[in-house]
């Protein structure tokens, strides 16, 4: 499947679904922090939770809204490409993956720096003790970017193992989490299952080396003279794959949830095991499944994207604005909540969700877009240079 001459010339050099699949992933998550965190007040000061808990049925939607195995992916392909230009200038492999870590690590390092003292400040001053608990939650979501950040790190040693060993590095990497399912379920083996950290999250990670294979795109037809190829395009082998895969993922999701040894949710949820914290074997199941849906919906995404109408403009605001939103957006989150409190009380917000509530969700992004985009503003003001093309930003 292709899309027109006149299409695709509107479409940039880069490739636009790795961008649209990165932010989009970036705000998914963005988007459920802020409409679906439910904060109660106790004696221990606050405490979240969500409405999974309370619903019954509706962690069927994380199958598709737990996209974090989308980034990695995807997060692996842009990376790779990026190397791949590098390389071609001359320039080191482990050179270029301390300076993309790096791009990424001193803004996070600059948060939770600026979090920990503030919170040892205020926590001190006003004897709050659960100060350090609220702080906790404000910079949770960065274990995410530590991860991502240590599989950036290391892509000498994967990018070499890709090359050597091609799909049996897949193979070993989710046999690998099987047995450590298997420790940890089964013989109760104690912090064995932090290791599924480096097994699962790296399976995400390395199948984005082969992105250009699943997709197709090492067999689209480029453009003359300036060799950009045809994003949309898909081969119909390429399509039954993503079909595959996408099968294949749901129903490898269905026997594990179903079986009882695995919860239902791909997140998190208070009183309940988690497939998330540390990641199980459900994950590579959901990386097989959301990335066989993420290839079938490509031609359609890049169509709209193609025809520059509020879907395109509205994805080129997010894509430059993505990273920086999910690395604040907490920290947003938090101020919002505090304005709100101090005008209104602590206990404005119910435990169990309403259907006021349910209709209020849209209503809840207001507030914590609105603190965010300050605090976005500061630390990017501080940290502004020229413009130079980087992983951040290139795919393909």
């Amino acid at each position: 499947m292709a899309i027109s001459p006149t299409s695709a010339s509107k479409l940039a050099r880069r490739d636009p679904y790795a961008d649209f699949l990165r932010a989009f992933s970036l705000m998914v998550v963005i988007l459920w922090h802020w409409c679906f965190t439910i904060l109660i007040w106790g004696a221990k000061g606050p405490t979240a939770t969500s409405p999974l808990g309370f619903t019954s049925g509706i962690w069927i939607l994380t199958w598709l809204l737990q996209v974090l195995p989308v980034f990695f992916y995807i997060g692996a392909y842009v990376h790779l490409t990026a190397w791949q230009r590098a390389a071609a200038r001359g320039d080191r492999i482990w050179h270029f993956a301390l300076r993309q870590a790096r791009e990424l690590a001193v803004p996070s390092a600059a948060l939770l720096g600026v979090w920990i003292v503030l919170g040892i400040i205020v926590g001190s001053v006003f004897n709050l003790d659960w100060m350090g608990r609220a702080v906790l939650m404000v910079v949770s979501p960065l274990w995410f970017v530590a991860t991502y950040l240590f599989f950036v790190a290391m892509m000498p040693v994967t990018v070499w193992l890709h090359r050597r060993f091609d799909v049996l590095v897949l193979v070993w990497l989710g046999g690998l989490a099987v047995l450590v399912d298997i420790l940890r379920f089964r013989y109760q083996v104690p912090y064995v299952e932090w290791i599924n950290m480096v097994f699962v999250w790296g399976f995400a990670f390395q199948l984005g080396y082969f992105h250009r294979r699943i997709s197709g795109l090492d067999q689209a037809p480029r453009s003359v003279p300036d060799g950009v190829p045809d994003w949309a395009y898909q081969p119909a082998k390429s399509r039954q794959q993503a079909w595959a895969m996408t099968f294949v993922g749901l129903f490898l999701l269905v026997g594990l949830v179903f079986s009882g040894l695995y919860p239902g949710s791909m997140v998190g949820v208070p009183g309940q095991g988690s497939n998330m914290a540390p990641p199980t074997v459900c994950i590579l199941a959901l990386t097989l499944f959301q990335i066989g849906v993420a290839e079938l919906i490509r031609p359609f995404v890049l169509h709209r994207l193609a025809s520059g109408g509020w879907f395109a403009r509205s994805m080129g605001v997010l894509t430059r604005f993505a990273l920086p939103l999910f690395l604040f957006h907490t920290t947003g989150m938090a101020l919002s909540r505090a304005v709100e409190w101090s005008i209104f009380g602590l206990r404005i917000e119910g435990v169990e969700p309403t259907l006021t509530w349910w209709l209020l969700r849209p209503v809840s992004i207001v507030g914590p877009l609105l603190a965010t985009l300050p605090v976005i503003y500061l630390f990017s003001r501080r940290r502004a240079r020229p413009h130079r093309p980087d992983a951040t930003r290139l795919a393909g």
